[in-house]
């Protein structure tokens, strides 16, 4: 057997080097928008640590490698332990190398719940305990969907709570020009029925509402499955999208075929799309939001998640060249709340210690959230932190969507097995812009899924 992957967690880990207290972001109490009583309070808690080692592996690199790292030279300052991080380009592997061959890290750190899954019932994760599911019930935004995706079932073939969600990300966006609006006296609306009143109305005043890419290169169509997970969280309860994801409710079930067609009222309607139903396959995602920005614009909606501000035009302002709004819910469905898509990184201890329980217990501080949410590329659920400390008004006003959602789900395609939601999935939504129905594609889609079995 190749051996080039099968370094140790605990090797990378010396490698890696660790975050110390020298290395603190933000000098404690000096920064008002920060807790730090409770870094002061968790502190007092955990000397009893002290000099312990700690190894973190996680699928963070680049610049998220040192955003965490930043994070984690609190913990090893508050408790005087030896924390290390590590990663590795084929992370999903390494941490199942690993934890077969008996020298697993201390803690691990996956964005895949099914990978943890797996682990959980081979008896590589240690059950974190009730104190840690109820605790997230309480104080995190859609707590009941964060404890679902970290609940499995064990080697006993008994559920529980393994895995602590920290990182989140954010899909449930539609991205504008607040100058576009201004100009032609434009709100931004407050439920779905609006906004397809807004799309009309852009419409009927000679414009095009929408700007819709599904080009990725072989990943051609992925756009389209965030729009269907969208409306499917908006059109049925959350136990629906469950069921559509583990496919006890089939692809081709009259509600999955009306949430696709819902989406063919934005995507197969010339009058909506800019460049018509015929340019949205053949549109790069990537440069799908540019027509925001034309003058005049080519059209005034985009549909994405949060990360899309990287290819809007070099010196956009967020904020003031351009906002987003909550893809809204439907008036006509009050009982669906406000869910939201997206996806996170979950926390769960593969080697037990007193140093790995005291960072699943340092992520329950405001303190471990703030730091990062002060640089970049951090969201969390967590209703306790201060939105203050977030580094942007953009970060602030997603943070404020996932503290008040009602219900969080994960991205749907991602959930699915690889030849579904990376292969089916993606191909039938690009058929169904192409001109087949809703029920056509459902059917295919089912057929490919049942020949999985």
């Amino acid at each position: 057997m190749k051996t080039y992957l099968l370094m140790g967690v605990a090797a990378l880990g010396l490698l890696a080097g660790s975050a110390s207290a020298a290395d603190l972001k933000f000098a404690p109490g000096q920064e008002a928008r920060f807790n730090w009583k409770s870094y002061d309070d968790f502190k007092a808690k955990h000397a009893d640590v002290k000099g312990q080692t700690l190894t973190i592996f996680g699928p963070w690199r680049g610049d998220d490698e040192v955003l965490f790292k930043s994070v984690l030279a609190y913990f090893n300052a508050a408790t005087g332990a030896n924390a290390t991080y590590s990663s590795s380009e084929n992370y999903e592997q390494q941490i199942v190398i690993d934890t077969q061959a008996g020298s697993p890290p201390n803690i691990a750190i996956l964005p895949q719940p099914g990978l943890f899954q797996d682990l959980a019932a081979k008896g590589f994760l240690v059950p974190l305990g009730n104190e840690y599911s109820d605790w997230v019930k309480q104080n995190y935004g859609a707590g009941e969907s964060w404890i679902s995706y970290g609940t499995y079932k064990g080697k006993d073939g008994k559920s529980a709570f393994f895995a602590f969600p920290y990182k989140a990300d954010l899909k449930s966006l539609v991205w504008y020009v607040p100058e576009n609006f201004e100009e032609a006296g434009y709100k931004v609306p407050k439920t779905m029925e609006e906004l397809i009143a807004l799309s009309d109305k852009i419409v009927k005043d000679g414009g095009t509402p929408w700007c819709i890419g599904l080009g990725s290169g072989g990943a051609t169509g992925w756009p389209a499955t965030d729009w269907v997970e969208d409306l499917m969280l908006r059109m049925n309860t959350p136990e629906t999208y469950d069921g559509w994801v583990n496919n006890s409710v089939k692809f081709n079930d009259p509600k999955v075929v009306s949430v696709i067609e819902e989406f063919g009222k934005f995507a197969k309607n010339d009058k909506y799309v800019s460049g018509g139903v015929a340019a949205v396959a053949s549109t790069d995602f990537r440069d799908s939001p540019k027509g925001l920005f034309g003058i005049p614009p080519k059209c005034y909606l985009h549909h994405q998640a949060s990360f899309i501000p990287s290819f809007f035009p070099q010196g956009t302002k967020l904020g003031t060249d351009a906002d987003f709004f909550y893809m809204p819910t439907y008036a006509s469905k009050p009982e669906l709340g406000t869910p939201v898509l997206g996806a996170g990184t979950l926390v769960a201890i593969t080697k037990d210690s007193p140093a790995a329980r005291a960072f699943v217990e340092f992520l329950k501080t405001p303190i471990a959230h703030e730091v990062w949410m002060a640089q970049s590329g951090f969201l969390t659920p967590y209703k306790a932190v201060n939105l203050q400390a977030y580094g942007n008004d953009a970060l602030r006003k997603q943070g404020q969507i996932l503290t008040s959602a009602t219900t969080f789900r994960f991205d749907g395609s991602d959930l699915m097995p690889g030849k579904i939601g990376a292969g089916a999935f993606w191909t039938g939504m690009v058929d169904f812009v192409g001109g087949k129905s809703a029920k056509a594609v459902g059917d295919d889609i089912q057929k490919a899924w049942d020949g999985l079995k």
